[in-house]
C-alpha cells in the first residue's frame, strides 16, 4: 500500500465509567468504530449502554 496507512487493531481491557467492571473493546469492534468514524473507545460496558 504506497503513501497509505496500514492500522492494527487488538483487544483492550477498559474499565466502564459507570459500574467499574473491566469489559473487552475487540480489534473488530475497534475496527467497526473506525469505519463509523467514532475516534474514542466506549466509556462504559454492553450492561450498562
Amino acid at each position: 500500500m504506497l503513501g497509505g496507512v496500514f492500522v492494527t487493531y487488538t483487544d483492550q481491557v477498559l474499565t466502564c465509567t459507570d459500574c467499574g467492571i473491566d469489559f473487552v473493546f475487540s480489534a473488530s469492534e475497534q475496527e467497526f468504530f473506525a469505519e463509523k468514524g467514532f475516534s474514542s473507545a466506549p466509556k462504559r460496558c454492553s450492561s450498562c449502554r
